[in-house]
């Protein structure tokens, strides 16, 4: 399993690398479409099947909508003939999404069976907790008692997304509202 995380991150690397110099917009979108993918069949590896599916989730719906954008921004679309270098490309993708595949299957068989889980590192959780947090209800106790710097963190990252979303907002609406002042002062 280690060998496969390792050449799987091999692959992620080498994908980040490819999408920072590509020329084409679109293979780099895709290419870091092929890294979250990636990152998909490690948390399968690392039997995290939850944080795969959140993965997969994420990663289809923002490769879709990349991809939609770069499309609809082209002014131009080139379709000729493969030439050599083309060809390689082509291969070398089919290549790499065949090994992708192939880790994906191993790692789908090493999962825990429907309804059976291993609970290496729930047991110190479940065992105790009420008695170690005071709280009635486990979740709230794991939650804010065991795993408090984590929860903090994940609402600091949703806070942050949601000050971004308003500022971006506010600063459109500014400059809409400009422009309009501008229009109504020309007219006058």
């Amino acid at each position: 399993m280690e060998l496969a995380i390792c050449i799987i991150t091999g692959f992620m690397i080498l994908g980040a690398i490819y999408a920072i110099h590509a020329k084409d917009l679109l293979s780099a979108v895709i290419t870091c479409g092929i890294v979250g993918y990636s990152l998909v069949i490690c948390f399968l590896l690392l039997k995290a099947p939850d944080l795969a599916i959140v993965q997969i989730v994420v990663d289809t719906i923002t490769l879709i909508i990349m991809v939609a954008v770069v499309l609809d921004s082209s002014r131009e679309e080139r379709f000729s003939r493969l030439d050599l270098s083309g060809r390689i490309t082509a291969f070398t993708s089919l290549v790499v999404i065949g090994i992708l595949l192939y880790f994906f299957v191993i790692a789908a068989e090493n999962l825990d069976a429907l309804g059976n889980s291993t609970l290496r590192m729930a047991a110190p959780y479940i065992n105790g907790a009420a008695e170690k947090t005071g709280s009635a209800n486990l979740v709230t106790g794991v939650v804010f008692d065991f795993r408090g710097y984590d929860t903090m963190g994940e609402a600091v990252v949703l806070v942050t997304a949601v000050i971004g979303v308003l500022a971006v907002l506010r600063i459109k609406g500014k400059k809409e509202g400009f422009g309009l002042l501008k229009e109504d002062s020309a007219k006058a």
